[in-house]
């Protein structure tokens, strides 16, 4: 059986995060997953209700999130990794559900962005070996 895969993908800094999303999708079909719903946010910070929503669909096996916090002139970037991530991480618990973190940052340049881009595929990875640990 095929595993199912949701994505919630921010839509900021998408020169990046498409990137991320292209190795994520190729690298869930090289594993034998499917990638069957595609959620699209603004930007990171708003990922956990579209994440609670895909949670909620019992066609899905795990859901992949998607993004990249690259730093500014505040410490803005610290805020929004650090609330996202906690929401996530307490949607994974809620709904019994393993939710992984494919979002890069905080701390990281334009160009250190680039160089994580397969934290992508790193996720869908995570993804797959928690629904295998959970199937046991």
């Amino acid at each position: 059986m095929s595993i199912k895969l949701g994505f919630v993908v921010s839509e900021f800094n998408r020169d990046l995060t498409i990137q991320m999303e292209t190795l994520g999708k190729e690298h869930a079909a090289f594993l034998g997953a499917t990638v069957e719903k595609i959620y699209y946010v603004p930007g990171v910070f708003d990922m956990p209700l579209a994440v609670k929503k895909m949670a909620q669909d019992k066609t899905i096996d795990a859901v992949v999130t998607i993004g990249c916090v690259i730093q500014g002139a505040t410490k803005h970037d610290e805020i929004v990794i650090q609330h996202a991530s906690r929401k996530i991480a307490d949607l994974a618990l809620e709904f019994s559900k393993p939710i992984t973190l494919g979002i890069s940052g905080p701390g990281m340049s334009r160009l250190d962005a680039h160089e994580r881009v397969e934290y992508g595929k790193r996720a869908v990875e995570a993804a797959i070996k928690m629904v295998k640990m959970l199937q046991q």
